[in-house]
């Protein structure tokens, strides 16, 4: 990270802002040197995501409450929050961006486009120096191009391996006193738990959801687990490694060749829809992220939580997921950079989180959710304890969209009964390295 200070930036902007009176004061006169009051009002645009799935938890109260509390203390300044699904906010920034009228902040999925294009301000033209520090280090550099931060990490989620206590209790793998918790290490033990609750007639053993709603992340889970992951320690693409091939082919071999794997084939199978199974008491086991939680327990299903057991039961990272938010180079950097820093203080942060079963992406949130006594909390400590270790997918990647589109279509055929996971994992890597040349 380039070495600064808060007081180094500060005569920046003063001298911005006195450029901006000397070149405006023969037309409209000038109120003050930062340029931000009475004519000289300045409107931040933000484009946000909606994570409710119905109208009574939409995200939109807690991008209006934050506006108006920001506009309170910064006069001078207001902030217009859009905010739209996530089957729409992607394609709306970028329809938003060809015209020519980028939002001054989105809130979104991916970034490295837009910063490879130089449309984005890194993160440190924008952000105070305590609130740049505070991302946690491995979102921190996830949002890195080129070893510049342009994406901020917004919220994060791990997987942990959720398991129904009750369909284990009763197949003999955990005791029926629900004392003694499932924690497998080795893929050969999550084999066998699948093998015990088929025998018991349970429908879905073990639910392997490669569909289009989430199969990148499904593969990752699989592919960390395994030993391999989309990219090797330098960060080129290592789809088509030779763990990762070993992995592909268990899946085949033992888990859908085995019957395990449920009536659904995982190519077809959709995230939500085995989250649906999971909480109907239909399915023995599946990885899940924290919205699972509240879910399943709406539903009466009583679940454990276990870390993912390895191929060689030897600990490998989990994965983590992030979303993002940008910045693009509309002018208003200063502005821009005072709404980021009241966003990431840490009352904000777990507001949102809270709301939403996910993790923040600071430090000082972390600790805000450690210090927290709540029964949500309680649980996503479980998960918020693998976020520094985690590993993300390489969205720094400007081709990662392409690539993530890729294991969507094709990753699913892999794991069928004939299915070639040397040729389609070499067909991806292919793609992939000839979009991103190192």
């Amino acid at each position: 990270m380039k070495a600064r200070t808060v007081q180094a930036r500060k005569p920046k902007l003063a001298a911005s802002g006195l450029a901006l009176c000397l070149t405006t004061v023969a037309l409209t006169g000038c109120g003050s040197v930062s340029g931000l009051a009475g004519d000289n009002e300045v409107t931040l645009k933000v484009v946000a995501a909606d994570y409710g799935d119905k109208p009574e938890n939409s995200s939109k109260p807690y991008w209006k409450d934050l506006a108006a509390s920001f506009e309170k203390s910064h006069p001078g300044i207001k902030v217009q929050v859009d905010v739209y699904s996530w089957s729409d906010v992607d394609a709306k920034v970028a329809e938003m961006v060809k015209a020519g009228e980028a939002p001054d902040i989105a809130q979104i999925g991916a970034y490295a486009d837009y910063a490879a294009e130089g449309k984005l301000y890194s993160a440190d033209e924008l952000l105070a120096v305590n609130t740049e520090a505070d991302f946690l280090t491995p979102l921190a550099d996830a949002g890195k191009v080129r070893r510049v931060q342009y994406g901020m990490p917004f919220v994060a989620s791990t997987r942990l391996m959720f398991y129904n206590e009750k369909l284990f209790a009763d197949a003999g793998i955990i005791p029926k006193d629900g004392k003694t918790p499932w924690r497998p290490k080795s893929w050969a033990e999550l084999e066998a738990a699948a093998k015990k609750l088929k025998a018991e007639g349970v429908p879905t053993p073990v639910a392997l959801p490669l569909g289009r709603e989430e199969a990148q992340a499904e593969t990752m889970q699989w592919l960390l687990a395994g030993g391999g992951g989309y990219s090797d320690n330098e960060d080129a693409y290592a789809i088509d490694s030779v763990n990762n091939i070993k992995t592909m082919e268990f899946l085949r071999d033992k888990l859908v060749g085995g019957g395990l794997t449920g009536p659904v084939e995982p190519a077809k199978l959709n995230r939500q829809a085995a989250f649906d199974s999971f909480s109907r008491g239909e399915v023995g086991m599946l990885n899940g992220h924290p919205t699972l939680l509240k879910q399943a327990a709406t539903k009466g299903v009583r679940y454990g939580m276990t870390p993912m057991p390895t191929s060689d039961g030897v600990e490998h990272p989990t994965m983590g997921v992030a979303d993002w938010v940008m910045a693009f180079k509309n002018g208003h950097r200063a502005e821009t950079g005072k709404f980021l820093d009241f966003m990431y203080e840490p009352t904000n942060v777990t507001t949102f989180t809270e709301k939403y079963d996910l993790l923040p992406v600071t430090i000082s949130g972390s600790r805000a959710m450690e210090a927290s006594t709540g029964a949500s909390s309680a649980e996503l400590k479980t998960f918020l304890g693998a976020l520094p270790n985690a590993r993300l997918y390489p969205v720094g990647k400007k081709s990662w969209a392409a690539v993530s589109e890729d294991v969507k279509k094709n990753i699913g055929k892999a794991v069928q009964p004939g299915g070639q996971p040397a040729a389609i994992l070499g067909a991806i890597a292919e793609a992939g390295r000839k979009a991103e040349p190192r």
